[in-house]
């Protein structure tokens, strides 16, 4: 089983958001075999709580516009990691400082990336 068209529709519109607000690190997993509860995860970073509250808000602008909304959003008033459930995807947003010490990708290493468009740009610092 991999993840569904919709979710990887998803995947992309929030990779784009992200970039649009300088994210870096910018990745998405299948996790469709791994759990049962979503097909994707897609990571994010930021350099300070401001700029992740910002992207946080972009997705789901962007999500918004394609008629998504999250089943649930949590960690968004401390702004060091805030993770948006849409249900088939599932997005983090984390401080650097955040990003390296859970190391996210390389619990779920094991899972395929999902391609992200040519138009999103991983802002790397």
């Amino acid at each position: 089983m991999t993840a569904t068209d919709h979710a990887v529709e998803l995947v992309h519109a929030a990779a784009r958001a992200a970039s649009d607000k300088l994210a870096s690190k910018i990745l998405a997993f299948d996790v469709s075999e791994q759990l049962a509860i979503t097909d994707a995860f897609l990571l994010a970073s930021a350099s300070n709580d401001r700029q992740v509250k910002a992207i946080v808000e972009e997705i789901e602008d962007k999500l918004r516009e394609i008629g998504a909304k999250p089943d649930r959003r949590e960690g968004e008033r401390d702004g060091r990691w805030v993770l948006i459930d849409y249900g088939e995807i599932v997005v983090h947003v984390q401080h650097e400082e955040e990003r390296e010490f859970y190391a996210l990708e390389r619990l779920w290493r094991d899972c395929p990336t999902i391609k992200l468009p040519d138009d999103v740009v991983s802002h790397e610092r």
